[in-house]
């Protein structure tokens, strides 16, 4: 028997803001969508791999999700380190950053963590 992963949740409390955020941000685009009267699910994309961010819009929710210590996060590596840090400050959504391991983590319009890494030597 064998597992794959396959996507990631994030409820969202507006989906145009996140669905926005994520394409300025990490350039991660739509790919499918469900609508249903009572909620909307989106998944996104990089288009380089099969993983896949699903975010769900519960329409008649109004406030914001406890996270709780917030204690997990999404990875997301990049080629031009340098360049996404300059973005990202630009947008001002770097919440951390830890310059002893090389990473930093931005937060989305929801609060959840997204750690941005350099891509690996190889």
């Amino acid at each position: 028997m064998k597992f794959k992963f396959v996507h990631n949740n994030f409820n969202v409390l507006d989906l145009q803001r996140s669905l926005a955020f994520y394409k300025e941000a990490l350039g991660l685009e739509e790919t499918r969508r469900i609508e249903n009267p009572d909620f909307t699910i989106v998944y996104l994309g990089d288009h380089q791999t099969s993983h896949l961010l699903e975010l769900t819009w519960l329409k008649d929710r109004k406030e914001p999700y406890n996270l709780g210590d917030n204690e997990f996060h999404l990875a997301f590596e990049t080629d031009d380190f340098a360049a996404a840090h300059e973005k990202h400050q630009k947008m001002g959504c770097i919440c951390f950053e830890n310059p002893a391991m090389g990473i930093y983590f931005i937060t989305d319009p929801d609060n959840y963590w997204l750690e941005i890494l350099p891509s690996k030597k190889r």
